[in-house]
This record gives structure tokens, C-alpha cells and sequence, in this order.
């Protein structure tokens, strides 16, 4: 008897427990999603009061007036203009990050080469500086090559720094065992071939993973982007510029709500990518984590 009392008394501390742990989480939950659930309110609000400063929470007229006028008002604020630089730098930068990343990775995993060790700590080290600390030197040099206020020279600060997040990538190689290469090399692959037709299909996940990190970087950037993109020319604007635009003094009056409206569709294709990829997303993280 004293030992079913124990039993059914530690059952109730862990039951206890739990709850107490499911609350906090909860909170925690709406705490997150309340701004979103928020500019989601506002980005379906049509009357005219549609500001940070209205003192009601739910629109008393809904509809989609906010975003028609985000696509269809693009006289002095060009939103799809902006939302296709920012498409094509994040397609750009996704494509060329992606192979920059797989082949140093795999080089690091694979290779034994002089200076390998003192370059992999090079790199690391310079990883830990944040990358503001750059922004002034980068954008004066991009400005006496003439590429500032342009895509290009955006892409090109986007994808120069590529090798070194080579981290989670070159973790998952290791785990996959040499003999395959080796056996391959012996039957006269060389080393394209191998990693090519048997070191990539086997490492889908750590693919997924790093498009889906190469495209999310530049699609909601903004440091690098307004410091690369100032000036008159506001057609070379990406969303998060051309978002933050729409909340200065003399804007945000009549362009709050199209600007929530503009942070949801923002988030669509982001939201979209994570719910179809979310399994290959973590398989990456995890596989990658085992020998890093």
C-alpha cells in the first residue's frame, strides 16, 4: 500500500508538472503569434482609420482593399516591382550559395589537403565577426566599382561569404562512410562523378536544408540591402526596403495597411517552402549534427 501511495503521488507531482509546463507554453505561444495575428487584422481593415494609432483591435469593415491597392498603386510605391528584385536576388543567390556550400563542404569532408585545418579555422573565425561590422568598407568598395544601387551588387555581397557556412553541410557528409567513394574511385569515377551520382542523392536532406537557408536569407534581409540600395532610385528596392519605406511620417498614414497586408504576402512563400520541406529541413539539422 505505501508503495502504490508513492506511485499514485509521484503521478500526481509529473501530471502537475505537465500542466504547469503546457501553460507556459501556451503563453509563450500567443505572446509569438499575437504580431501576427495582429498585421494579419490589420492587413483585411478598409476603413480609412487603418493606423497604429486605432484604438480598436478587430477591423469594422473587412475586405481586401489593403491589398489591391499594394499591387494596383504603384505610383509612388511599387511594391511588386520590389517583390520581383527580391524574387530574383533570393533565386539567384539560392542557386549559386547552394553549389558554392555542397562543393566546399564536401572538398572539407573528403579531401586531406595542406592548409586544410588552419582554412576550415580561418573561416571560422571570421564567422563570428557579424557582418555589419563590414557594411561601410563593402559599400565603399562595391561604390568605386559602381555597383551600388543595383541587384548585382547585391547578389554579389550575398553570395561572398557562400564557403563559409560550410558547418551543418560538411557534419552530414562525414557521416556518410568513405568506403563508397573509394569503391567508386576504384571502378574509374573520378571525383565529379562521385560526388555528383552518389554523394548527392544520398544526402537529399542536407540539400533541402540548404536551399531552404540560402533562399530565407536574402528574402527577408534588410541591413545590407538599405545600405546597398540608398538613394532616389526606389526601383531597385527589395520588399524589406520598400516595406520599411511605407511606415516613415509621410506614408504610414495612408500605406499602414497595405504594409501589413504586404508583411503577409511576404511571408506566403516562405510559409510554403517550410510546410513541404519541413521534413527534409530537419533530417538536415539532425543528420548533420551527428559527426560535426
Amino acid at each position: 500500500m505505501e508503495n502504490v501511495k508513492k506511485f499514485r503521488s509521484k503521478k500526481g507531482r509529473e501530471r502537475t508538472t505537465n500542466i504547469i509546463v503546457y501553460v507556459i507554453l501556451i503563453v509563450i505561444s500567443i505572446v509569438w503569434l499575437f504580431p501576427f495575428f495582429y498585421l494579419v487584422m490589420q492587413s483585411f481593415r478598409c476603413e480609412t482609420a487603418g493606423t497604429p494609432s486605432t484604438q480598436y483591435f478587430f477591423p469594422k469593415k473587412w475586405g481586401f482593399d489593403a491589398y489591391e491597392k499594394l499591387f494596383t498603386d504603384t505610383s509612388i510605391l511599387n511594391f511588386p516591382k520590389w517583390y520581383l528584385n527580391t524574387l530574383i536576388i533570393s533565386v539567384v543567390v539560392t542557386i549559386v550559395q547552394t553549389v558554392i556550400v555542397l562543393a566546399t563542404s564536401y572538398a572539407l569532408s573528403r579531401m586531406r589537403f595542406k592548409m586544410r585545418k588552419p582554412l576550415m579555422n580561418l573561416m571560422l573565425i571570421l564567422g563570428m565577426f557579424p557582418g555589419f561590422m563590414s557594411m561601410t568598407a563593402v559599400y565603399f568598395i562595391l561604390k568605386e566599382f559602381g555597383l551600388t544601387q543595383n541587384l548585382f551588387g547585391l547578389i554579389l555581397v550575398y553570395v561572398a561569404s557562400s564557403a563559409m557556412g560550410y558547418y551543418i553541410c560538411k557534419g552530414f557528409f562525414d557521416t556518410i562512410p568513405k568506403s563508397l567513394d573509394e569503391a567508386a574511385l576504384i571502378d574509374g569515377a573520378n571525383r565529379q562523378k562521385v560526388f555528383l551520382k552518389i554523394i548527392l542523392p544520398l544526402s537529399k536532406p542536407i540539400v533541402i536544408y540548404t536551399i531552404l537557408t540560402s533562399f530565407i536569407g536574402p528574402w527577408g534581409e534588410y541591413m545590407f540591402s538599405s545600405l546597398m540600395m540608398m538613394g532616389s532610385d526606389t526601383n531597385s528596392y527589395t520588399v524589406a526596403v520598400g516595406l520599411r519605406l511605407m511606415l516613415q511620417r509621410e506614408q504610414i498614414g495612408g500605406w499602414f495597411t497595405a504594409f501589413c497586408a504586404g508583411a503577409v504576402v511576404v511571408s506566403i512563400p516562405i510559409t510554403i517552402l517550410f510546410l513541404f520541406l519541413q521534413r527534409y529541413y530537419v533530417e538536415g539539422v539532425t543528420g548533420g549534427a551527428v559527426k560535426g
